[in-house]
């Protein structure tokens, strides 16, 4: 192996890596900033099927808010089909606070038997 090309894979991968880790950072600081303040929230049922399987976790989606503050749709990211039918009628009544324009809220749900 070439002399040069010894010293230029370390600095390819460290640039490789450091752009890697600015991305991570750029991830996390977008999760952290705060959305649109709510004013309504609506608590899901817990559906009974859920109850009789004793089924508890975490649903995952994304309320599309109009600038009025209405929830619009809920789009599921993830989590059982059961809840995740509950978490979307419950999140289609909340209210935000109005904004200049429509926004995407990423909300989590939590359910324990």
């Amino acid at each position: 192996m070439a002399p040069i090309a010894r010293f230029r894979f370390p600095r390819f991968l460290l640039l490789i890596l450091t752009l890697c880790e600015a991305t991570v950072v750029l991830a996390i600081a977008q999760d952290a900033a705060p959305g649109r303040k709510l004013i309504h929230k609506t608590m899901p049922a817990y559906p009974a099927l859920a109850r009789q399987a004793n089924l508890a976790g975490t649903v995952k989606v994304i309320a599309v808010v109009g600038p009025d503050g209405k929830v619009r749709a809920v789009e599921p990211l993830g989590g059982s089909p059961i809840l995740i039918e509950a978490a979307k009628e419950a999140v289609v009544q909340w209210k935000f606070a109005p904004a200049p324009a429509e926004s995407r809220e990423v909300i989590e749900l939590h359910f324990n038997p």
